[in-house]
């Protein structure tokens, strides 16, 4: 896509420099523009709702690239009639617009897969969404150390998991699993690495009223040592 509208602004500068070789177009150019604008269009829509689906930045670049030639088609189509007109200067204006538009959906597809080939964190919005999902997991009392990266259309998280120091090994892995099944279930991530960091219950005193009550107060809890 940046090539070929690097080529057309090149092309579009050159005729702009010779005038006088600018042709009058016909009318069958108008309907092939028009028709051309409607199934462009109708393409976008389709491939667009497809790579949503299957979460495919391909297909979506794809669908991108027919919504450029359906504006395209449009501009195009403003620059033949402006070429009917009496003014021959239009269409060669026209291509360079459209030019832009190209080089510009282009560049902005490069430098999104640029960056996911260095392996670049998600945004923020995905960050916390992946959070929220570990956090809401039973037995899941703080989450730190969480750290993505895409890879391609995917996502490769690792993370550190606090739970009740107290509980068995398979309790704790038990914990860690549904974790990683509610992320994976909800965001298009390829694995979740989990680490267990156990947390023991902080002392502190017990208030009278619980004592009274007879209920059962619930300690705040406090990273175990580690050795």
């Amino acid at each position: 896509l940046l090539i070929v509208g690097v080529a057309m602004l090149w092309n579009a500068f050159t005729r702009l420099q010779q005038p006088a070789t600018i042709r009058t177009v016909g009318v069958t150019a108008l309907a092939v523009a028009i028709l051309a604008l409607c199934v462009k269009e109708l393409l976008f829509r389709y491939m667009l709702h497809v790579a949503r689906r299957l979460r495919s930045s391909l297909l979506a670049a794809n669908a991108w690239h027919a919504r450029s030639d359906a504006a395209s088609s449009l501009v195009v189509a403003a620059g033949i009639i402006a070429n009917l007109s009496g003014f021959p200067l239009a269409d060669p204006l026209a291509a360079l617009i459209v030019g832009i538009m190209i080089a510009r959906v282009g560049a902005k597809f490069f430098l999104a897969a640029f960056n996911d080939l260095m392996d670049r964190a998600v945004d923020a919005q995905v960050e916390a969404r992946i959070r929220a999902h570990l956090s809401s997991t039973p037995g899941v009392l703080g989450v730190h150390g969480l750290k993505t990266r895409k890879m391609g259309d995917m996502i490769w998280v690792e993370v550190d998991l606090e739970m009740d120091a107290s509980l068995t090994i398979a309790q704790g892995h038990a914990i860690a699993e549904e974790a990683r099944k509610r992320v994976m279930e909800h965001e298009p991530v390829l694995d979740v690495m989990t680490h267990f960091d156990p947390v023991w219950p902080r002392p502190g005193p017990v208030r009278v009223e619980e004592q009274e009550d007879g209920g059962d107060l619930k300690p705040p809890l406090q990273p175990a040592a580690r050795h």
